[in-house]
């Protein structure tokens, strides 16, 4: 019996086993206080030292796949790219668009890393090139992973975008005393 990362390898069809996924989601309210997340997943479990969160600098507006752009840029070149392991598997939250703009921006850093993602929509898989979704059984173990991966770089992402509204409305009640 293959465990749900073997699983994943044969439904994805990867070179390698998955050890390490990374998960990026956006989060933002109308454009304000945009954020992405970046959660690392080792052997299936989280690997929290390696999470990382970005304020979007460069986008204005509410512009999510411009904003997967900017943070696929941020992680996989400058100092990040050095600190870090290049992933077996990147998942992005999000459907072809957002799938289609990180593999344009992997192009263009000039790595070629598998990537995926999960429409939240009808938890369908999408992988480059491919017109038709994978779509596996609500009870798949690999569903249930990536799931568990994506929901866990959302949870990321909104905790960070609280704080920066929290900090923002305290800043301003500090501020009109």
């Amino acid at each position: 019996q293959a465990g749900p990362l073997e699983q994943l390898q044969l439904a994805l069809r990867l070179p390698v086993l998955p050890r390490r996924i990374e998960a990026f989601d956006i989060s933002n309210l109308y454009g304000q206080f945009a954020v992405g997340s970046m959660v690392v997943f080792t052997d299936g479990k989280p690997h929290k030292a390696h999470y990382r969160h970005f304020k979007i600098e460069t986008v204005q507006g509410s512009d999510d796949c411009q904003m997967m752009r900017e943070v696929i840029r941020r992680r996989y070149s400058g100092t990040l790219a050095g600190q870090l392991p290049l992933p077996d598997l990147i998942l992005v939250d999000g459907g072809k668009g957002q799938l289609a703009v990180a593999c344009e921006e992997l192009g263009a850093l000039s790595l070629s890393l598998p990537a995926m993602g999960l429409a939240k929509r009808f938890e369908h898989i999408f992988l480059p090139g491919d017109s038709e979704p994978v779509v596996l059984l609500p009870t798949s173990p690999v569903l249930h992973l990536v799931q568990h991966v994506r929901d866990e770089a959302h949870r990321f992402a909104i905790t960070y975008h609280r704080l920066l509204r929290h900090q923002a409305v305290v800043g301003k009640s500090r501020r009109s005393r």
